[in-house]
């Protein structure tokens, strides 16, 4: 009867154990995730504040999602006790690790008026903002787009001035050689980048530079955070993923990020996808017929033709098997993630469904059904 008893203890602890390691792990995961803020706000820390209050404060804003994990992360961290008081900026999508460096690392404060050069996948644009200190937000000044004629006179006013704040703001998406190219109309930065860089290969993100920066120093910012985001998510993949490598991973990311831009979305968008490639059904997908269009070379601003669908390229998955060679433009962190870590569905198509999202279904006879809806939709939208 002990012995049975001693089992089941033992059995008890080792249940224990793997929930604690699994909570751990959740935890970490969390403090390290991107952040759910969709737009920058300043963070102030009074003198004799502490990391509770500050953590609550957050929470509150909507920064973060959990406090508690918060505090255990930089307590963990070792960071409580560096909590430096001053005016904080905290950019959108930051994660609880990231705000943890930038209220305890220290230096000036970082809140104040800001001139944000936007990259976006089909136009680029500068907005003049300042810091509302009723809201801790900012306010868009003024806004423009490169090569304007009427440059606001704000923004002469606050380029000119030696405490503004400049921020590259690179949407998920964009291609490399849009990301160039936007970054050779960036007036604070210096130098040439010599070779466009590898498609897929830069984190899209927003990028606090200095006036002088180098271009080159930019892009090699945006190199290195990707490799990052790409390791981390290929160590934490799905077994048994048709993936070999984390550049396939890469590729398909780009595939999902073309796809949909609704982040509830991109588990299922990934999940047809890798059910298509376990079946070795072709992937079929327009944004890939676009690439081998136009390499990636700015949008192509029309609808396909049934010969560009039919058309040869190394790209094109209605003709090809299996993965294209290159990504087909800068995935984010979720399209990512998404790719290693795909919803368990068995959708094997979608399509646009209205809304802005897609209507997934698992046979042809379910699409065709959803595409006949589609079209009506179309029809109703061309008749308005």
């Amino acid at each position: 009867m002990w012995r049975h008893i001693a089992s089941n203890f033992l059995t008890f602890l080792v249940v224990i154990v793997f929930l604690i390691g699994g909570v751990i792990l959740w935890g970490q995961s969390e403090y390290n995730a991107t952040g759910p803020l969709d737009e920058p706000i300043c963070l102030q820390v009074e003198r004799g504040s502490n990391m509770r209050l500050i953590s609550r404060r957050l929470a509150d804003e909507g920064a973060i999602t959990n406090d508690t994990i918060f505090r255990v992360g930089a307590e963990y961290s070792d960071r409580v006790s560096l909590l430096k008081a001053g005016s904080w900026l905290i950019p959108e999508g930051a994660s609880m690790s990231q705000i943890t460096d930038l209220i305890t690392k220290g230096g000036a404060s970082t809140c104040g008026t800001e001139i944000v050069y936007r990259v976006g996948v089909n136009s680029t644009g500068i907005q003049v903002r300042e810091l509302d200190p009723t809201t801790s937000r900012y306010v868009e000044k003024a806004a423009f787009g490169p090569g304007d004629d009427n440059v606001p006179d704000l923004f002469q006013d606050v380029r000119e001035k030696a405490d503004t704040r400049y921020r590259i703001a690179v949407a998920e998406g964009v291609t490399s050689w849009q990301v160039v190219n936007a970054l050779t109309a960036v007036d604070v930065l210096t130098g040439e980048v010599q070779d466009i860089p590898a498609e897929g290969s830069l984190a899209p993100d927003s990028y606090e530079v200095r006036d002088g920066d180098s271009r080159a120093s930019v892009i090699a910012r945006m190199r290195d955070a990707q490799d990052v985001i790409l390791a981390a998510a290929w160590e934490s993949r799905q077994e048994g993923l048709p993936l070999d490598s984390p550049e396939e991973a890469l590729i398909l990311a780009s595939i999902i990020e073309k796809e949909t831009g609704i982040a509830a979305e991109r588990r299922q968008v990934a999940s047809v996808f890798v059910n298509r490639l376990n079946q070795g059904m072709r992937l079929q997908t327009d944004p890939t017929v676009i690439y081998g269009i136009t390499q990636g070379e700015g949008v192509l601003g029309r609808g396909l033709r049934q010969s560009e669908l039919r058309a040869e390229t190394p790209w094109n998955t209605y003709v090809i098997a299996g993965l294209p060679p290159t990504p087909i433009a800068n995935p984010g962190r979720a399209s990512i993630e998404a790719a290693v870590n795909p919803d368990n569905t068995d959708y094997i198509f979608f399509v646009a469904d209205g809304t802005g999202g897609h209507a997934f279904a698992t046979t042809l006879q379910e699409h065709n059904r959803n595409v006949a809806r589609w079209r009506e939709i179309e029809a109703e939208r061309a008749a308005e």
